[in-house]
């Protein structure tokens, strides 16, 4: 696929696509016009990117964990130094405490939810 296609179905801007193939990240090859083609699984890996720069590792980092992603894993540690592997540990442990925050105010909204269709079913709840 081209770069349109896959910045579609990726939602990521054609511009930040680029980047990422500069960073290592994803590897396009090359059409005799010049044009990069990506293959599927390249739509998997930058919803992946995006997720981990979401989760705000940054792309030097993401760069080293992205094989173990892959199936089969193929797991490199060229650069794994003490201070890299603290840096993994601390934004592993700021992911847990935001998936456990994200969590309880999922299941906030749900009891609301559920209360506010209980009501409705009822007909306990006026519009105002």
């Amino acid at each position: 696929m081209r770069i349109g296609e896959l910045s579609q179905r990726t939602d990521t801007p054609r511009r930040l696509l680029r980047y990422y193939e500069e960073q290592g990240l994803i590897v396009a090859a090359r059409a005799p016009n010049g044009y990069r083609a990506y293959d599927e699984s390249n739509v998997d890996r930058v919803l992946q990117i995006r997720g981990l720069l979401d989760a705000g590792l940054p792309t030097r980092i993401i760069k080293q964990i992205l094989p173990c992603l892959d199936k089969p894993r193929a797991i490199h540690f060229p650069d794994a130094t003490p201070e890299m592997l603290a840096t993994l540990e601390d934004e592993r442990d700021r992911m847990t405490d935001r998936i456990r925050c994200l969590t309880r105010n999922r299941d906030a909204v749900a009891a609301y939810l559920d209360a506010v269709r209980e009501k409705l079913a009822t007909g306990s709840v006026t519009a105002g």
